[in-house]
């Protein structure tokens, strides 16, 4: 299971809790409304740091792999244009 989806399901099932203890409190309607309102945009905002950050660490992993990839590639040329040169004296 990856990361991602049990990010998700802890923040899901954090804000399932939030709501229903705030939906069984013993407030008005409108107060009740007002919290669970000011709730939803706490995990929105939060879910959608916990996103960019994931994202970023994303990135920064391919990142590294590409300039890996492209280091191997560097180094392996030479040693195949030798590999092919010795082959190629091998075969005369």
């Amino acid at each position: 299971m990856g990361s991602g989806k049990v990010l998700l399901g802890v923040l899901a099932g954090v804000a399932a809790g939030a709501t229903l203890g705030i939906l069984f409190a013993p407030d008005k309607g409108s107060s009740t409304r007002k919290k669970i309102s000011k709730k939803s945009d706490e995990y929105a905002d939060e879910l959608g740091e916990k996103f960019n950050e994931f994202i970023d660490s994303i990135t920064k992993k391919f990142e590294t792999m590409r300039e890996e990839a492209t280091r191997a590639a560097e180094n392996g040329q030479p040693k195949a244009e030798e590999a092919e040169a010795v082959v190629t004296a091998s075969t005369k």
